[in-house]
């Protein structure tokens, strides 16, 4: 590994989930990394994980406003800063997820630039790895064999907190920052390198503060690892994009010899009992879930209506551990999911009985997701199992804090963006945990099988 520094790459990513997507694609692409939840200590790093040379915090910015961005991040890259990496990514979700009052990534680029002293950020959130593709600036996700612009996606058009009306991502970011957006699209891709280079250098020079990188091909990942590798200097060279840059930095890395990929991981080999817990209401879930209960899990529906009402929380929980512990004790694998799809009405039901309560529509994540890390943390004391799944990004949050996790390592790879990890934890009984925490949108329909089995064909 030809690496100066003794951290090379540092990131915060505003969901957990998302977070966990960096790790994998540094660590099988030869960079061993650590995640953690909270901002390390160079110290704390090298004591825990002397080999890791690159350094993450899962963060939950998706769902700050602009006002708890300017509190909660500073902080939190300046902590990242004293780690003293060449590199550091604000890492967001490769479908864009924010708007000017919820997860701006405009305004995240702005603290960022400001932490950092950067007059320019390089921007990249095309990921052809994971179906993300950006041409001439407008994002497209593809779903099965079909391949969506961004504001006529399924899903995400129709985001019940985010919902993405512009495909044009320097119109969507427009609306969260007066920062000059430039971009270089595909067809300057296309180009030699060294005129790749030169007008790059012209767009810094005509004072563009955010460069938007276009990505539909590995050569566009090798040509966008070239350039992002020749900016480090003595300053840390501030990014925000998704996981692509990742894809991309490692894969010019491997090409130019700077790293060697690793050799493939074995497996852990199956468990004969996995505990699955869900807060996902995401279609590709909804087709894990029902793969899952047709295929041998014992299901156990949430009631998150009674989860979410702070008289009967404590009651509904003890009832729902006491019955999956009645399914776990027949020896099959158990699944527990509070939705089954974006159209269960359980997700209109438990938000209209919040909005009965007077706490609000708006915490159904928060509170939702406390209960069901207190759910899997009491049936992994109870059975002493040592393999979990979560879905969800606020689910994941809440199960990594209820159990006491400070930091992840990917143990081999799954599904792209959902690794089987180890967990390190401050309570020595899930110390060692091996976790798949999982976003709703990713994964094949035998996901959960796979990780019961130990598999990496995903």
């Amino acid at each position: 590994m030809m690496f100066e520094d003794e951290f090379v790459f540092t990131f915060y990513g505003d969901d957990f989930t998302g977070s966990t997507d960096v790790m994998e694609v540094l660590e099988w692409g030869g960079v061993p990394t650590a995640l953690f939840l909270e901002p390390p200590t160079p110290e704390i790093v090298r004591r825990e994980f002397p080999d890791v040379r690159a350094v993450g915090v899962a963060g939950v910015s998706r769902t700050m406003s602009p006002a708890q961005m300017d509190e909660a991040l500073p902080p939190a890259f300046q902590a990242m800063q004293a780690l003293k990496a060449p590199f550091f990514h604000y890492k967001v979700c490769s479908t864009f997820d924010s708007s000017p009052t919820m997860g701006s990534i405009g305004r995240a680029t702005e603290i960022g630039m400001g932490v950092f002293g950067s007059p320019m950020v390089p921007m990249m959130v095309g990921a052809p790895e994971l179906r993300r593709y950006v041409a001439f600036s407008n994002l497209f996700a593809r779903v099965d064999d079909v391949t969506y612009r961004l504001d006529r996606h399924p899903t995400m058009s129709k985001h019940p907190i985010t919902p993405m009306t512009e495909s044009d991502l320097r119109l969507h970011l427009s609306a969260q920052t007066d920062l000059r957006i430039a971009a270089l699209n595909v067809l300057h891709m296309e180009r030699s390198p060294a005129e790749v280079d030169a007008y790059f250098s012209a767009l810094v020079a005509d004072g563009a503060q955010v460069i938007l990188f276009d990505s539909i091909n590995r050569d566009h990942l090798s040509t966008i690892g070239r350039i992002i590798w020749g900016l480090r200097s003595d300053q840390p060279t501030f990014l925000v994009g998704s996981s692509g840059f990742q894809y991309a930095l490692t894969q010019y890395w491997n090409d130019s010899g700077v790293v060697e990929r690793p050799a493939a991981r074995p497996s852990p080999g199956p468990v004969d009992q996995l505990i699955v817990i869900s807060g996902s209401a995401a279609p590709p879930t909804a087709e894990q879930i029902t793969w899952a209960l047709e295929n041998g899990f014992q299901g156990l529906r949430l009631d998150s209506v009674g989860l979410v009402d702070p008289e009967r929380a404590e009651s509904v929980r003890a009832a729902t551990v006491e019955a999956a512990l009645a399914l776990l004790g027949q020896h099959d694998h158990v699944l527990l999911y509070s939705a089954h799809g974006p159209d269960d009405p359980a997700i209109s039901a438990t938000k209209a009985e919040l909005e009965r309560s007077g706490l609000g529509a708006a915490r159904v994540g928060a509170l939702l997701g406390k209960q069901q890390g207190l759910i899997l943390r009491e049936l992994l004391e109870a059975t002493g199992l040592r393999r979990a799944v979560v879905c969800g990004g606020d689910t994941c949050g809440y199960a990594s804090s209820q159990l006491g996790i400070f930091a992840l390592r990917a143990m081999i790879p799954v599904a792209p963006g959902a690794p089987l990890c180890r967990a390190y934890s401050h309570n020595e009984r899930f110390n060692g945990l091996e976790i798949a925490l999982k976003a709703g949108q990713v994964g094949k329909p035998d996901y959960f099988a796979s990780i019961a089995r130990g598999s990496t064909t995903q």
